[in-house]
C-alpha cells in the first residue's frame, strides 16, 4: 500500500514530539487527531513504513530483499534505478524529498558506524546485513543526495549453475575445475559487476575440504561452500582518523595463521606486494580479484599498485611473473549477461617483463578455443599431477 509522503511526515513530527514509539494504537490515535479517519490495514501500511524509516532502509527495504536485485541506486528524490542481472532499469518508487534522502542515507552510515554530513559528505562502508553502501550527500552531488548499494549475493553458485545461467561454456567448468585442484596462482578480473565474488566464491567452494582458506577482504562478501573458512576484514579509521586496519596489515597477519590457501578479496592497493611474496614463497593456489579493462592490463595494473607501496618496476614484474600463473577474465555484455571470456597465462619477456598471453578463449556458443598459452597449463597441471 503506498502511503504519501505527506502523511508519513505528519505522523513522524507528531510521535517524535511526544517522544513515542510508532505502536498501531499511536499511530491510529494520530491519524484520528488529523481529522481523517483510516482503516486497520492503513495504520498498519503506517507504522511499517515508519518501522522502515527508523530501522531498516526506509522505501528501499524491499528491495533489499527482493530475490535477483544486485544493485540499488538512488539519484536523488524520487530516481531510484535497479540491476536485476540484466543492465540498470529505472523504477517508480517514491523515496520522498531530498532532506528524506539524506536522512536515509546518514542513518544508514550511522548503522555502520561511519558519520555523514557536510564535513564529512561521503562513506563506504558495509551495512550489518552485508550490503556495501556509499554515500554522497548534495550539494556535492547533483542532482541530489546519491545512495549506491551493492547486494551481496545470497546463494553460492557451482560452476553447473554458471553453465546453466550461460556465464561459462559447458567445456569450461573441468577446465576452471582442474585449474583450482592443480593449486594453479591466479586473479579473476574484470569491471565492475561482471561477477568476480560470485566466480571466485564458486571455485574456492571446490578446494580440497582439508585446505585452510584464510579470506582477507575490505569488505566480507566472499562465502565459499567450504569446511574450514578464517574471514579477515578490513577496518576503516573512525572520525578522529585512529584505529585503521589495512588490507596490507591483515595479508601479513594472515601468513601468520598457516593457510593453505591465501585469498585476497579484492587487489586494491599496496597489499599486493604481500600478496605476490606470499605466493613466491611456498604459498601455492592463492587468489584473488582485481578491476580491469582486460586481461592483458593485469601487469601493468599490479604494476601501479606495486608502486604504492615503493616497489620499482623491475621488482614487481619479477615478483608478477614468479608469482602468478593465470588470469581470468570477466565481462558483461550489452544485454547485462555476465560471462567469462578468457583465460591467460602469466610469462615473462626476455627483457623481464611480465607479460599475459592467450590461453583458453570462451565464446557463448561453441567449445573453448586453446591458444599456444594453454600449453603452460599442461606443465602446471603436469607439476601437480
Amino acid at each position: 500500500m503506498n502511503i504519501s509522503t505527506d502523511l508519513l511526515e505528519r505522523v513522524r513530527t507528531t510521535l517524535a514530539a511526544h517522544g513515542a514509539e510508532p505502536t498501531a494504537a499511536r499511530v491510529a490515535a494520530v491519524l484520528r487527531a488529523d481529522g481523517h479517519l483510516f482503516g486497520d490495514s492503513t495504520v498498519l501500511a503506517v507504522m511499517e513504513a515508519l518501522r522502515r524509516d527508523a530501522l531498516g532502509a526506509g522505501p528501499l527495504d524491499g528491495l533489499l530483499t527482493e530475490p535477483g536485485i544486485t544493485d540499488i541506486l538512488v539519484n536523488g528524490p524520487n530516481e531510484v534505478f535497479i540491476d536485476r542481472g540484466s543492465g540498470l532499469e529505472r523504477i517508480s518508487l517514491p523515496t520522498g524529498d531530498e532532506a528524506a534522502v539524506r536522512r536515509l542515507a546518514t542513518r544508514l552510515a550511522a548503522a555502520a558506524g561511519r558519520r555523514l554530513d557536510d564535513a564529512t559528505p561521503y562513506v563506504d562502508v558495509r551495512l550489518p546485513d552485508g550490503t556495501r553502501f556509499h554515500a554522497v550527500l548534495s550539494p556535492i552531488a547533483a542532482p541530489g543526495t546519491c545512495l549506491s548499494l551493492r547486494i551481496p549475493s545470497r546463494k553460492i553458485f557451482t560452476l553447473d549453475e554458471l553453465v546453466a545461467a550461460g556465464s561459462l561454456p559447458a567445456g569450461g567448468a573441468p577446465l576452471l575445475r582442474d585449474l583450482l585442484l592443480a593449486r594453479v596462482a591466479f586473479l579473476i578480473s574484470g569491471g565492475t559487476g561482471t561477477g568476480k565474488t560470485t566466480l571466485l566464491n564458486s571455485l574456492l567452494s571446490l578446494a580440497d575440504p582439508d585446505d585452510r582458506l584464510v579470506l582477507v577482504e575490505d569488505a566480507g562478501e566472499l562465502h565459499p561452500d567450504h569446511p574450514h573458512v578464517i574471514r579477515l576484514e578490513a577496518r576503516p579509521p573512525n572520525v578522529e582518523g585512529a584505529g585503521e586496519i589495512s588490507l596490507r596489515d591483515l595479508v601479513r597477519q594472515a601468513l601468520r595463521m598457516r593457510p593453505d590457501r591465501l585469498v585476497v578479496g579484492e587487489v586494491r592497493g599496496a597489499e599486493v606486494v604481500d600478496l605476490l611474496s606470499a605466493l613466491n614463497t611456498g604459498h601455492e593456489g592463492g587468489c584473488g580479484t582485481v578491476h580491469a579493462n582486460s586481461a592483458a592490463d593485469i601487469p601493468a595494473r599490479l604494476e601501479a599498485l606495486g608502486a604504492l607501496a615503493g616497489l620499482t618496476r623491475e621488482a614487481i614484474h619479477s615478483q608478477i611473473s614468479s608469482a602468478l600463473q593465470a588470469v581470468i577474465h570477466l565481462t558483461r555484455g550489452p544485454t547485462g549477461v555476465r560471462r567469462i571470456a578468457e583465460i591467460r597465462a602469466v610469462t615473462r619477456t626476455p627483457t623481464g617483463q611480465a607479460v599475459t598471453i592467450p590461453a583458453i578463449e570462451f565464446t557463448p556458443t561453441g567449445p573453448p578455443r586453446f591458444h599456444p598459452g594453454a600449453t603452460l597449463f599442461t606443465h602446471h597441471l603436469a607439476g601437480a599431477a
